[in-house]
């Protein structure tokens, strides 16, 4: 008598995803205004004059600042008095991804349109300045009241939403340098439970003094490494856009805890491992194979040993490490702001190649303090 073998169930898949399509994009930079500057770097470009002027109290390290930038020239003297630098650069970012959005924007409503931001503690020079006020003027409750706004982290992601009327779901995401994905990836949830129709989600983060030196003094950059500043905003929309630029697959995001364990051998692989499970994660409720990517657009190129952790992720989950974009090696350490300058970077390359098939890309993200994410995004053909 034979006997068949049981049959194995196959292991259970994560649910695909809806594509979500990107409509317009905005980017404020150190290169610049929008994807052709950015574009015009990462092909060899060379960089404007990264100097801070009028503030000696940088430390001695390259700085990447958005050139010229005040915020009345772009959106007017009237509502912008009190704005700090943070604020201006996400509204700035926001009304030229709405213009880039075109007709795709002409038509938001505003209860079903909202903002998700990245950011990690708001607006840090406006902290030190307010508090520096308060030690220094004759009485502490003599400060420009009109400034304390400023000093919650959300005040960006609310400005956004008064300026542009979006009445919405209105989200600040803190997670160091994994905010921009985490962003993406709560941008994503809230459309899949139908709490949005689009949503102008991205990140910012602003080049100050007392940032530059926390930096300069954390040890964790290189010594030659920049710090920057900048901010990227993308339209998102649950429906189906012919004109998309193109489309935001999975974003999966994981944690790995730094303990005294990362001293041997087997710590140093864990955080790969962590960040190598959320690639395949991500591809896998994609609906990609690890063969059909063909860009990915790393985080970690200035800090030391987390470059080398990203690739090993990365070669881990694809089986190989593709082509690469550093957009922290033209843009400086822009931390929160990070990944959604990173997406940006990909469109960016895309954006003068031929067109062809749809491409498929990767943003990874890996920071110090154990937070770590991957999204899959599939250009349009062009």
């Amino acid at each position: 008598m034979t006997t068949a073998a049981p049959v194995q169930s196959p292991p259970a898949r994560s649910a695909p995803v809806q594509p979500l399509a990107v409509t317009g994009v905005g980017v404020v930079s150190s290169a610049g205004h929008g994807l052709a500057p950015l574009a015009g770097l990462l092909n060899g470009d060379t960089p404007p004059d990264p100097v801070v002027e009028g503030d000696p109290a940088y430390p001695p390290r390259p700085v990447r600042p958005v050139p010229g930038f005040r915020i009345a020239d772009h959106l007017g003297r009237k509502g912008t008095k009190n704005l700090d630098r943070l604020v201006g650069l996400g509204l700035v970012a926001c009304m030229e991804a709405l213009e880039a959005a075109g007709p795709a924007a002409a038509g938001l409503e505003p209860d079903r349109t909202g903002v998700v931001l990245a950011t990690n503690t708001g607006s840090i020079a406006g902290y030190s300045d307010l508090l520096y006020e308060t030690l220094t003027l004759e009485k502490p409750y003599l400060i420009n009241p009109g400034k304390f706004s400023n000093s919650v982290m959300n005040c960006t992601a609310g400005q956004m939403a008064i300026r542009y009327g979006f009445k919405g779901l209105n989200a600040t995401v803190a997670g160091g340098r994994s905010a921009g994905l985490y962003a993406f990836r709560h941008a994503r949830l809230a459309m899949a439970t139908g709490r949005a129709d689009r949503l102008l989600v991205g990140g910012a983060e602003e080049l100050s003094a007392p940032a530059a030196w926390a930096w300069h003094h954390a040890g964790t950059l290189r010594d030659d490494a920049p710090v920057g500043e900048g901010s990227a905003v993308f339209v998102v929309s649950r429906a189906p856009e012919e004109t998309a630029l193109a489309d935001l697959l999975a974003c999966e995001v994981g944690y790995h805890p730094w303990t005294g364990t990362t001293a041997r051998a087997d710590g140093r692989r864990a955080p790969s491992r962590t960040l190598a499970a959320a690639i395949t994660r991500a591809l896998e409720r994609s609906g990609v194979g690890a063969e059909e990517v063909e860009t990915v657009s790393l985080s970690a190129g200035h800090h030391i040993g987390l470059d080398r952790i990203e690739e090993r992720a990365v070669r881990l989950a694809l089986g190989r490490v593709p082509e690469r974009v550093r957009v922290a090696d033209v843009l400086g350490e822009t931390y929160s702001a990070g990944g959604a300058l990173q997406l940006a970077a990909l469109l960016a390359r895309w954006q003068g190649r031929p067109s062809g098939a749809p491409r498929i890309g990767l943003v990874t993200s890996i920071g110090h303090d154990g937070n770590a994410g991957a999204l899959v995004v599939r250009g349009r053909a062009r």
